[in-house]
């Protein structure tokens, strides 16, 4: 009775999906395993993304006994079982569940199992470490971020699911329609657990048809068996992305009610995440510096979606096309980054000219290291001329104001100003 998502959990960490840039060959995860030298770390990031997998997959490496305990709901006592347990048959790997919820006393009785190496654990968390964790634990731990799951690392795992007669489903007859299998993948949000457990549902819950001896699993089915609507049954999916895409053009053309439309679509389709991770970028893409408080608007507006969720969190979602879409409009801030980013990228970029460089170091000022900077504060308008990029680059310009709001027309004031005074400090 143990769902599929729990069956099809790794033994390896070749059988991990995604993350790569911890698990696979050369990374640092894979490193550990390989090199024998584990140490306790922390896992953070989104549900359903693979922290229990990678645990499960490096204590199936290493063949040591693998344990699970919640730092919310266990207690001290089941700590001191893995405790007892570590002493008599060696290293324990213990996947802490919540480990942001573990209380001082669990955590003093944890500190020294730690040290001495008998207990590997294993945080798992959805929240930043570095804010919601103690100290003490960090210190003792590596902290590792999760990335989302891509589309083709959903899409691998559930074909690996239906092909897996022993764990998965390959003893199931399945047909599962193209369209119905990218909306089962695009549906979730990157959450696998969600995505094995709805497909689960879907074939274990739906006859055989007698004419073809196949469980068919349309989109409909999977609609109804992972509760998300698609936004269309198109067979190649690209109507999700026509949509975010023509929400985001609609916005820019400040086009309020097609902007209106294609929200309804997305809402309709329960596509929270996305909507939001879209309306931020909007925000700082499109208004940018020309309504910065637009952007600020947008992201209290997305806080307060996430929080009240659907039906409710239509309400701030709509405030906030409206108040994106009738904005004034500037690409100014990723026009000049993406111009930065080419130069780096081309191999423009130089030497920082000394007197920039740190100097807060013994010998410094032997190697020439900030002698010559000139405190801006000192200064007249907290201005003063003198070289900050490097030299390949003294006479390259990225920012190129626009003067569509209010707030940017005040910067590119600014800016022309001091562009000047460098002319007459050269006159």
């Amino acid at each position: 009775m143990q769902p599929l998502a729990y069956r099809m959990r790794p033994t390896k960490l070749e059988e991990v999906v995604g993350q790569k840039h911890l698990v696979a060959p050369g990374q640092i995860i894979h490193r550990m395993v390989e090199a024998k030298m584990l140490s306790s770390m922390i896992l953070y990031g989104p549900p359903g993304i693979g922290k229990t997998s990678i645990a499960s997959a490096i204590a199936g490496s290493t063949r040591y006994a693998f344990r699970m305990l919640n730092a919310a709901t266990d207690t001290k006592k089941d700590l001191q079982i893995v405790a007892e347990e570590a002493k008599m048959s060696g290293t324990v790997i213990l996947l802490l569940d919540e480990i942001h919820r573990l209380d001082k006393t669990k955590q003093d009785f944890l500190l020294p199992h730690l040290e001495n190496g008998r207990i590997i654990m294993i945080g798992a968390t959805t929240e930043n470490p570095y804010i919601s964790i103690n100290p003490a634990i960090r210190s003792r731990t590596q902290i590792f971020e999760l990335k989302p799951l891509a589309q083709t690392d959903i899409l691998e795992a559930i074909e690996r699911a239906l092909a897996d007669s022993e764990k998965g489903l390959g003893n199931y007859p399945v047909q599962l329609d193209e369209a119905a299998k990218i909306h089962l993948a695009r549906s979730t949000n990157g959450d696998l657990r969600s995505v094995l457990n709805g497909l689960e549902l879907a074939v274990k819950s739906t006859p055989i048809d007698e004419q073809t001896g196949k469980i068919e699993l349309s989109i409909d089915i999977i609609e109804s068996c992972i509760q998300k609507k698609a936004l269309t049954h198109d067979k190649d999916g690209d109507a999700h992305y026509d949509v975010i895409s023509a929400l985001q053009k609609s916005i820019r053309g400040s086009d309020v009610d097609a902007a209106l439309h294609y929200l309804a679509r997305l809402i309709e389709a329960g596509d929270l995440p996305i909507i939001c991770r879209r309306l931020m970028v909007i925000g700082y893409e499109d208004v940018g510096l020309a309504n910065p408080q637009a952007a600020a608007r947008t992201v209290s507006a997305i806080q307060a979606a996430e929080k009240l969720g659907f039906p409710e969190a239509r309400i701030p979602l709509a405030n906030a096309v409206i108040d994106l879409c009738l904005s004034p409009k500037s690409n100014s801030a990723i026009s000049a980054i993406d111009a930065a980013l080419a130069d780096v990228r081309a191999g423009k970029s130089g030497e920082v000219p000394d007197h920039l460089r740190d100097s807060h170091y013994q010998g410094a000022k032997k190697l020439n290291r900030g002698v010559d900077y000139l405190y801006p504060h000192a200064y007249p308008n907290a201005w003063v001329d003198q070289q900050y990029l490097p030299d390949k680059l003294k006479n390259q310009h990225y920012y190129q104001p626009k003067v569509t709001g209010k707030y940017e027309h005040a910067l590119a004031t600014r800016y022309q100003q001091i562009q000047e005074w460098k002319k007459q400090k050269k006159r």
